[in-house]
C-alpha cells in the first residue's frame, strides 16, 4: 500500500490517465471531423472544383464551346477553300476561251501561266518558265521618231512596266515564231501591285493584228495602184485627145488612118490597164 501512495506512482498515474484522455479526446474530434467533411462532400455532389478552381462542368462547357469554335472555323476555311477553287478553276476557264494571248510573269520575269491563246500566237507549247527575251527574240518593235526600234526599243519600252511604275499600252511588234510564221502583234503590259503597292508580277496580253495588217497593207498598195493608174489614164487621154486634134484637122488620108490605128491601139493598152485593175481588186475581195 505504501506504494501506491508513492507520490511517483501517483505522478506517473496521473499522467497516463490524463493520456488516456487526450487520446480518447482526440479521437472523438478526428471521427466528428471526418464525418463532417463526408457529409460536406455528399451535400455537395454536384459541384466538386477543377484544379483552376471552376466547377467541373464549366470546365466542359468551356471545352465544348472551344471544340464549336473549332468545327465552325474548319468549316468556314473549307467553304473559304471551296469558293477559291471556284474563282480559280472560272479564272482558268475565262483565259482559257479568250481570243487574245495572256501571259503571266513573276518579279524574276519568268512566265507563270500562260493560255491556250498566247501558246498558240508565240509558237510554243509550253512558255511556262521562259523570260522575255526567250519569248521575244524574234520580235521588232518599228522604230519611232526619237525612240529605239528593234529588240533594243522592245527592251526599253517594256522596262517601265516590268518595274511596276506604269502600263504599257499599244506595242505594236512584228514577230516570227519558232516555225517561221510572221505575226504582227498588239502588246500590253500591265504591272500586277499588292495592297502595300509591291509589285506581284506582270501581265501581257497579246491581240494577234497580222490580218488587220495586211488588209492595211493591202490598202497602201491598192492606192498607190490607183495613183499610177490614174496618171497612167490621164496620160493616155492627152494622148488620144491629141491623135484626135491632129485627125481633125489633117486632111491626108495616110497620116488620118496611122492617127486612127494610134488612138485605137491607145484604147487597147487602157482596156487592158482597167481590166487589170479590177481583176485584182475582185480577187482581193475574194481572199479577204
Amino acid at each position: 500500500m505504501s506504494l501506491l501512495f508513492n507520490p511517483v506512482v501517483l505522478r506517473l498515474g496521473g499522467l497516463l490517465l490524463v493520456g488516456i484522455a487526450a487520446f480518447v479526446l482526440g479521437a472523438i474530434v478526428i471521427r466528428r471531423m471526418r464525418k463532417s467533411l463526408i457529409d460536406e462532400s455528399d451535400s455537395l455532389p454536384q459541384s466538386p472544383l477543377a484544379s483552376e478552381g471552376l466547377p467541373v462542368h464549366s470546365y466542359h462547357a468551356v471545352i465544348q464551346q472551344l471544340k464549336q469554335q473549332k468545327h465552325e472555323l474548319t468549316a468556314q476555311q473549307q467553304s473559304d477553300r471551296r469558293k477559291a477553287k471556284a474563282s480559280d478553276t472560272l479564272s482558268a476557264t475565262v483565259l482559257a476561251n479568250l481570243s487574245c494571248g495572256v501571259l503571266f510573269l513573276n518579279t524574276n520575269g519568268l512566265v507563270r501561266q500562260a493560255n491556250t491563246a498566247a501558246r498558240k500566237l508565240l509558237g510554243f507549247a509550253s512558255p511556262v518558265g521562259m523570260r522575255t527575251k526567250e519569248l521575244f527574240h524574234s520580235a521588232t518593235l518599228p522604230p519611232k521618231e526619237g525612240g529605239l526600234g528593234g529588240a533594243a526599243g522592245l527592251e526599253q519600252a517594256l522596262a517601265p512596266a516590268l518595274r511596276g511604275e506604269a502600263v504599257v499600252r499599244g506595242l505594236v511588234l512584228e514577230f516570227f515564231t519558232p516555225a517561221g510564221e510572221r505575226r504582227v502583234l498588239e502588246l500590253t503590259v500591265s504591272p500586277v501591285l499588292a495592297e502595300d503597292a509591291s509589285l506581284m508580277g506582270t501581265t501581257f496580253v497579246l491581240t494577234d493584228q497580222t490580218e488587220i495588217a495586211r488588209i492595211r497593207q493591202d490598202q497602201v498598195t491598192r492606192q498607190e495602184v490607183s495613183a499610177d493608174m490614174a496618171l497612167g489614164l490621164r496620160s493616155s487621154l492627152t494622148t488620144i485627145a491629141g491623135y484626135a486634134q491632129q485627125l481633125a484637122h489633117t486632111r491626108d488620108t495616110e497620116l488620118a488612118r496611122q492617127l486612127a490605128d494610134d488612138i485605137a491601139g491607145e484604147a487597147s493598152r487602157l482596156d487592158r490597164t482597167i481590166g487589170s485593175f479590177l481583176a485584182g481588186a475582185k480577187a482581193a475581195a475574194t481572199s479577204s
